[in-house]
């Protein structure tokens, strides 16, 4: 394990303690426990992202989610 010196913010350290006895944890166990958490990358799939479309304002014949058809209809073929 590696050593090293943060600073905290002001009354930080105060909860770490304070959350540390609570578990029963010491302070470098819980937060080492917490970076592991917070860095660790999201087990659920991102959301999809759903254009927003105004009723009579996009034009026939246009599809948002086909890339190269929207393509060809902007560079008119």
């Amino acid at each position: 394990m590696k050593r090293t010196t943060i600073a905290l913010e002001e009354g930080l350290l105060v909860h770490l303690k304070r959350e540390a006895l609570a578990r029963g944890q010491t302070v470098q166990a819980l937060v080492n426990d917490l970076l592991v958490q917070a860095l660790r990358p999201a087990d659920r799939p991102s959301a999809a992202f759903v254009w927003p479309v105004v009723k009579g304002r996009l034009q026939p014949g246009v599809r948002l989610d086909d890339r190269d058809a929207l393509f060809d209809l902007m560079d008119g073929r």
